[in-house]
């Protein structure tokens, strides 16, 4: 079998180049662990179809409020020993949804690695410790939505990390005057977005607490994003 690199390509405007041959999850999942995979936006296969979205990402309302949400949740993982919080480029494969993909933000529980519903896919090289993809689901997926993927994170994701059996799906818009945060939870025929209560919290199942996305101004006009928990009463 010839490598992706030696297989006829689609070209797109942005010079990524999609083999002809990245038509089934396997084959894309193949391209993704290959050195001709780009190192630089996002590529995510969903049923068939590869998504490719090479903007630059809106520092102040995208990549703010992701590196907020990351931020806290390594940090409650961390404390509590919780299991592993990856943000960005980790690739996240369900043979059952037809899905490959990479989360602004994913945690996995130790439960959920070590009894193998995510498995480990090892680098090329084999090294120990050294991994480049989970197979399998997650416990809690983040998403933020950007101009370009507004459609993507709100519709197809949505239907496919509930597929994939994700637990819980954390969808935020920042994009206007106050940031959107919506903590779905996972039901037998789709995703329902957990009450809010009247001091705007939240309920996370899955972290045992309650949470809220706060925004406040900053200098040079630039919006600061906290993710508070809280004990679950």
């Amino acid at each position: 079998m010839s490598s992706p690199s030696a297989e006829r390509c689609l070209v797109l405007e942005d010079g990524v180049r999609v083999p002809f041959g990245a038509r089934t999850l396997e084959s894309f999942r193949r391209w993704a662990r290959s050195p001709s995979f780009p190192e630089a936006g996002r590529i995510d296969f969903l049923q068939g179809d590869v998504e490719v979205d090479m903007s630059p990402e809106d520092l102040g309302t995208h990549g703010s409020p992701k590196a907020a949400i990351g931020a806290a949740l390594f940090e409650h993982v961390r404390l509590g020993d919780l299991g592993m919080v990856w943000i960005d480029r980790a690739r996240l494969s369900n043979r059952k949804a037809d899905l490959s993909c990479e989360p602004d933000v994913v945690f996995f529980r130790w439960e959920t690695l070590e009894s193998g519903r995510a498995r480990l896919i090892r680098r090329a090289s084999r090294a120990p410790g050294r991994y480049i993809e989970v197979e399998g689901t997650a416990d809690l997926v983040v998403e933020v939505v950007s101009d370009s993927s507004e459609a993507k994170d709100t519709r197809r994701l949505r239907r496919l990390y509930h597929l994939a059996g994700v637990s819980e799906y954390w969808l935020v818009d920042a994009r206007g005057p106050k940031p959107g945060f919506a903590v779905l939870l996972r039901r037998t025929h789709g995703y329902a977005a957990a009450p809010v209560n009247r001091a705007g919290f939240t309920v996370s199942r899955v972290l045992k607490r309650k949470v809220r996305l706060v925004s406040s101004a900053s200098r040079m006009g630039l919006s600061r994003y906290e993710l508070v928990l809280r004990p679950r009463r």
